[in-house]
């Protein structure tokens, strides 16, 4: 792989996770460490995938006290996260 420029590396991560329902979680896990290489930070785009197997199957369980919580339908890792005012 030839090496890529911070900005287009960045572009590569922009560009997947606009449809990453359809990925497989090697994909993910691929571009994930792409991003960490190019110290590119995903933000908000972590919560569509699971942080155990990378898969993006996720469902939403409920919200409460304005924490979402996830479960991953691939290894029923529940995952939890604090919802913005």
């Amino acid at each position: 792989m030839k090496k890529l420029s911070k900005a287009e590396a960045k572009e590569r991560v922009e560009e997947f996770f606009k449809e990453v329902k359809d990925k497989s979680p090697k994909e993910i896990k691929k571009i994930k460490k792409l991003a960490m290489s190019y110290n590119i930070k995903i933000g908000d785009k972590r919560k569509k995938f699971c942080k155990k197997c990378y898969s993006p199957k996720l469902k939403v369980i409920g919200v409460k006290n304005k924490v979402k919580k996830n479960k991953c339908e691939g290894c029923e890792n529940i995952s939890r996260y604090k919802l913005k005012n």
